[in-house]
């Protein structure tokens, strides 16, 4: 990930998101696949932004190495 060479660790925001939460790289080629991947739907929006972090802090320990 451009100006994270190992990555975002779990909890961390992405140096990436502006103010208002939007990612400066949507549409940009060094976007990571992996975000552009990522299809949000219900169970992981949940109501509001907390149940959307603890939903990915979920998956996050899921899988873990």
């Amino acid at each position: 990930m451009p100006g994270m060479p190992r990555g975002k660790p779990a909890g961390e925001r992405c140096l990436h998101l502006d103010e208002a939460m939007r990612c400066r790289l949507f549409g940009r080629p060094e976007r990571p696949a992996f975000c552009g991947g990522l299809q949000p739907s219900r169970e992981m929006c949940g109501e509001d932004r907390g149940q959307a972090i603890a939903w990915l802090a979920r998956m996050e320990r899921l899988t873990a190495p």
